[in-house]
């Protein structure tokens, strides 16, 4: 469930590449064999960027899941108010917790989810 959660919108994008890389290879213009040799290759380059998308996010979650249970501070992106500060920063000494990968704190209406967020590294 995870994959599709982090992965649906790619998914998505790369179902409409495959539709528009079918019409493109039927037409006339095309040469005979153009659908059965270029929608193989079609396909397995784009599940070869969302699979390897897929594993960098979830190293990088990792990392951050770590990190914090270690006591770091983690920055997230806030999308709630664009006119103000666009991320915020995550610690555990100020009440945040981490349940399936979301961070969460009383104080907020939303949590933020750990495959948006980084380590902070301070100066």
């Amino acid at each position: 469930m995870s994959f599709l959660e982090l992965e649906g919108a790619y998914i998505t994008i790369a179902i409409f590449i495959l539709i528009i890389g079918a019409i493109v290879t039927t037409r006339k213009f095309m040469p005979k064999n153009a659908f059965k040799k270029g929608m193989p290759i079609l396909f397995g380059v784009l599940a070869v960027f969302i699979l390897l998308h897929y594993y960098i996010t979830t190293n990088r979650m990792s990392e951050v899941k770590s990190a914090f249970e270690s006591g770091k501070t983690i920055i997230c992106e806030s999308r709630e108010n664009r006119k103000a500060a666009q991320s915020i920063l995550i610690s555990k000494d100020k009440s945040w917790r981490i349940e399936d990968g979301i961070f969460i704190n009383d104080q907020y209406s939303r949590g933020f989810h750990s495959a948006r967020c980084l380590v902070y590294k301070e100066d």
